[in-house]
This record gives structure tokens, sequence and C-alpha cells, in this order.
């Protein structure tokens, strides 16, 4: 039996999940405009050990999503599961951003593209098939009317740039999932528990968020 802190922040989603043997127990999330991680993180992880009637020396390891995704809030999830598996001295998992994207589309056939925004028509994407198995790896794209032309099958396409996809993702065979929005913890504890029974951990001191490009700083006008 064992208990893993799961923690989301690549996107605007604050999500936290406590699971057990791959199972989510508990999930408090919350997506706003203006990212609030900061604040809420620490609150959320609080509160779910609390709701689990757990705590923090119960549990086994934490898991923390990688990237792709929001400079800012990669820095926040990864800098808090760091400190607490160093703290707790248990291991840390590292899980593919995209990946707990993918795991939201229910799908029974064709592909599966992830989609988070990068800014502008770029985004980061991988593909996945139907049972979220990988078939392309992670990539920083600018979005053009080619793009994903190659597949004849359904493509689904789920994420939180959907709206400016479709403006040039046209093909009859393009289905926008547009309930699926945001990776959330509650779609870590499959993979962070497969993981966490093959020993696929990362060194807590020299992990470092997948951010996939360079953090860019702009000056206001």
């Amino acid at each position: 039996m064992s208990y893993i802190l799961n923690i989301e922040t690549a996107t605007r989603n604050c999500s936290v999940a406590i699971s057990k043997d791959g199972e989510t127990l508990v999930c408090l999330e919350m997506a706003e405009q203006g990212y609030s991680h900061a604040e809420k993180l620490h609150v959320f992880i609080e509160e779910s050990l609390a709701q689990a009637q757990l705590v923090y020396k119960d549990l086994d390891a934490i898991a923390v999503s990688q990237g792709p995704g929001s400079y800012t809030g990669l820095r926040i999830g990864v800098s808090a599961a760091k400190g607490l598996a160093f703290a707790l001295d248990i291991p840390l998992i590292a899980v593919d951003t995209l990946e707990v994207l993918a795991l939201q589309a229910k799908v029974s056939d064709g592909v599966i593209v992830p989609v988070i925004d990068a800014r502008r028509m770029e985004v980061y994407s991988a593909i996945f098939d139907s049972n979220v198995q990988k078939i392309r790896e992670i990539q920083a794209e600018i979005i053009t009317g080619d793009s994903f032309s190659a597949f004849d099958q359904n493509v689904y396409f789920v994420g939180d740039c959907l709206e400016k996809c479709k403006t040039v993702l046209t093909k009859q065979n393009f289905i926008f999932l547009d309930d699926v929005i945001f990776p959330s913890a509650k779609e870590m504890a499959k993979i962070s528990d497969e993981k966490h029974k093959k020993n696929d951990t990362v060194d807590v001191a020299y992990f470092e968020p997948y951010y996939l490009k360079d953090f860019m700083v702009t000056a206001k006008k």
C-alpha cells in the first residue's frame, strides 16, 4: 500500500491529489485567470491530506508534473515537490504533463493531441494513440493549416488553447474536446503509482522542470 502526493501546476490549474495504490482519494484544484499557485498550493496540500485523514509521514512518494508548461507554474510546483521529498526523505517522481492532459480524453479510436499554450500560434504538443501511448515526442510548434494533416483518422485535441487552434485546424476529422482544458493531478495517480513500483524516480537535488523553451521576460508597454 502506497500513498502518493501528486502536484500539477504546469498551467493555470493549481491541482493537488492524494492517491493510494494508483487510485485518487482526494483532489483539490482551482484554475484562475491570474496564477495563484504560490498562495494556493500549500493550502491545497494541507487540506487534501486532512481530507484523506493522512499526515505527511504517511506519504510514500511525491509526484510532480514536469512540464512543459508555464515557467512560473512549473517552478512553484517543482520547488514545493522537491522541498517535501527532501524533508520527508521519500522519492520524487516526475510525470509528463501532456500525458496527464491526454488521459482525460476518453476515446476509443484515432489519436489524441494535447496542446498547451506557448504564446501566439505556438503550442507545446505531443501525439498519443487512443490507449494514451505516446507515438510522437513533445514539441514546441507553430500551428498552421498543415499541422497534423498526415492523419486520416480522427484527431482529438485537448488543452487550454483550442480556440486559437480552431482558427487554422479545420479538417473534418479534427475533433476538439472543449471540456478538457487543463491537466489535473487526479489523472496522475496511475502514472505515479506505476513509476513508484518500478523505482522510476528522479534525483531531488538535480531535477529541473522540462521547460522546453527558454524563459522570456517581456517589458511592460
